[in-house]
């Protein structure tokens, strides 16, 4: 069996981390993609489990020699996925699991039309807003903030391949194995 290249978004609260440690706890053959970033460790962050951590120039250097498959600008910090990581992996036997916010995902889909996107989606808006509020992370504004990308990001996940909607983290784990079991069979 080819390994495979699996892309995960959702949008924030959605329960997507959840769902894929519940995943990957019952498919060894997978591996989440560990990222690189120039952002600091927080507390209690290992590097190569949480990120590689490594520096801005250090990063713009890999940009510059084309070793990422994908890589964004947020919050004045650089996140991205090395090719070597994901190729390892491959090499390893394991399949692969980028979790990416949209437009990162579609720009892997461009690169590698093989990779298949699936986008975790959340019952509804209201069920999603009392997720973000139970957290207590974030205050009205950033909780509005993100209520308004949840609307772009559900219109672009009508370019992946697979939805799943989260209204339980089992029912979404069944659903994630489900697509992997058909993806098998046709790939």
């Amino acid at each position: 069996m080819k390994n495979r290249l699996y892309v995960i978004s959702g949008s924030s609260g959605v329960g997507k981390g959840t769902v894929l440690k519940e995943f990957l706890a019952k498919n060894p053959d997978f591996v989440l993609s560990v990222s690189c970033t120039t952002r600091p460790p927080r507390i209690g962050e290992v590097d190569g489990v949480n990120y590689f951590y490594i520096s801005r120039d250090e990063f713009m250097q890999g940009v510059k020699n084309g070793e990422f498959l994908e890589w964004a600008e947020f919050a004045q910090n650089i996140y991205g996925t090395k090719k070597s990581f994901v190729q390892k992996c491959f090499d390893e036997g394991k399949n692969v699991i980028l979790e990416l916010e949209t437009t990162g995902a579609l720009n892997i889909k461009k690169q590698i039309p093989e990779s298949i996107l699936v986008f975790i989606a959340p019952p509804d808006l209201k069920t999603l807003e009392q997720r973000l509020r139970d957290r207590h992370t974030e205050d009205e504004n950033a909780i509005q903030k993100r209520l308004g990308e949840v609307k772009k990001e559900i219109e672009r996940a009508k370019l992946y391949d697979y939805t799943i909607i989260n209204d339980s983290v089992q029912n979404a784990v069944s659903a994630l194995e489900n697509i992997v079991k058909n993806e098998a069979k046709n790939g």
